[in-house]
Parts: structure tokens; sequence; C-alpha cells
């Protein structure tokens, strides 16, 4: 197996965001666009499952040793035997907003090794912005994606408020919140801070990153709806845990917060 730097895996995960982007807006608010409904009930396009095509491929050309674990395809025969390095995939995320025409969605790129998100890549086309972020390399974002200007970036960082009376928070789905049991913990912690709103999705995760709200989570999530932002989170100085407190996309709920709230938020939710 190749050794790779962290830098050389940042690139290619820009690279491979690159590609989704050209398929996701070629496809985004198409009238021909194809939308199936899965087995759980939630629905797929075929953007979703043309992104996911593209990116595995181009994976097993460039990184030949590494597995893939995606929403659409799951993880490749035999990938979790050798999964010490492994890209997560989620090709679409937000495909409600997707096949609506909302353009508050996003491709999430993950590198996890031995099970730890070290890279990351939030790309949003839609919206011309691009989050990226690798450990011990810093958290980035650009809001020019597309543009003329697209290689411009700036350096981002999580909040300084300390107090959760002046913290802005984004905790998405109150039936899920309901069905863990936590829906009043969550009506109590949404009446102890400055301002309560729902963003949805990758959105306010990298809203804590950029500072621009100090707290974000939810219930019910994949390893491929959290993984690819938890560099990006730690990266801009923050936390991100799942509600109980445990490190890693692995638990099916998720925290984020400036670092300086997590421990009392997660008091607050226990």
């Amino acid at each position: 197996m190749t050794d790779y730097s962290l830098q050389s895996d940042l690139s290619f995960a820009r690279e491979l965001a690159d590609m989704a982007d050209a398929i996701s807006m070629d496809r985004f608010r198409s009238t021909d666009l194809v939308v199936t409904t899965k087995p759980d009930m939630t629905p797929v396009s075929d953007a979703d499952r043309a992104v996911e095509t593209a990116l595995r491929a181009a994976i097993a050309d460039s990184r030949a040793g590494d597995s893939v674990r995606g929403e659409e395809f799951g993880v490749s025969a035999g990938d979790e035997a050798s999964s010490h390095r492994q890209w997560i995939i989620d090709p679409i995320d937000g495909t409600k907003n997707y096949v609506r025409g909302v353009p508050i969605w996003a491709t999430l790129i993950s590198l996890a090794i031995d099970g730890v998100p070290v890279v990351g890549v939030v790309s949003a086309p839609a919206l011309g912005t691009r989050w990226w972020g690798a450990t011990g390399q810093g958290a980035f974002v650009n809001e020019r994606l597309g543009s003329t200007h697209s290689d411009q970036a700036r350096r981002i960082h999580v909040s300084q408020v300390s107090e959760l009376a002046d913290a802005s928070i984004s905790l998405s789905g109150l039936t899920r919140w309901e069905n863990a049991g936590k829906l009043p913990q969550l009506l109590a912690l949404t009446r102890e801070v400055w301002r309560t709103r729902d963003y949805g999705d990758m959105w306010p995760y990298m809203m804590v990153a950029e500072g621009l709200l100090e707290i974000s989570g939810e219930y019910d999530l994949q390893v491929y709806d959290m993984a690819a932002l938890i560099p990006i989170v730690q990266e801009a100085g923050g936390t991100f845990t799942s509600v109980d407190g445990e490190d890693g996309p692995w638990h099916g709920s998720a925290i984020a917060t400036n670092g300086l709230l997590h421990a009392r938020v997660i008091a607050a939710l226990s």
C-alpha cells in the first residue's frame, strides 16, 4: 500500500469534489431528474447514484488500496477487512432539498484512517461554497466556488462565545429528538440560549466551524452524514461528538460546538 501525505489526500478529496459538483449541478433542477424511493422510504435521485459511481471509480484508480463506504452502494465486497484507509462518501447530503430545487445540499467526502476521520470536504455548489480540513492542516472555506476567483479561500475558526445565554444553536429534527427520549432536554436547552434556528443538513455544522453558530446537532445519523464534518469542525477549533459525548461518527448522533460550550451542552442533554 502506498503511503500518502494528508495534504495529498486532501488535494485528492478536493479533486473528487470537483467531479461531484460537475455531475450534481448538471442534474440540479433538471426536468428529467429520476427520483425513486429506497427501502428506508428516503428519496434517491439518479444524480446521487451517478456521483457516487464516479467517485468510487476515481478512488479505485488513484487509491487502489483504499476501501470505500458510500450511502448508495454501501461498503464494497471485501472492503471491511481492508478499511485501514476508508473513503466515506455521501454523494448528495440533503437529497430531499436537491429534488425540490432547494440549494442547501452538498457532497460529503472523508478519509478515515483506522476509523478516525482525518480529511473532510463539504462541497455545496448550488451555494457556491466549499469547506475542507485535514488533521493538522487547518479548516478553510471558499465562498466563490465556480467563479473566476474560485481559488480564493480563507481560514475559518469557531466563535469564542462562552455563555449559553449568548449562543445561537441549530438542533435539527424534533421528531428524532422525541423518538430518542430527549425532547424535554432539548426544549430546556433552547430556553437557555440566545437564538434557535434549524438550517438543516450539513450547513449548521459548517456554520459552527465558521463561528456563525455555537451549537449544532441531531439524531438518527449515519457515518456518511458525519465523517466529512468532523475534521473541518475540529480543525476550526471546535468539538464534535455524539449526543452522549462519544468521539467519532459511529454512534448515530452528533453534537458540534465551539468547544467552549461542549461540556455544558452534553450535560444539558444527558
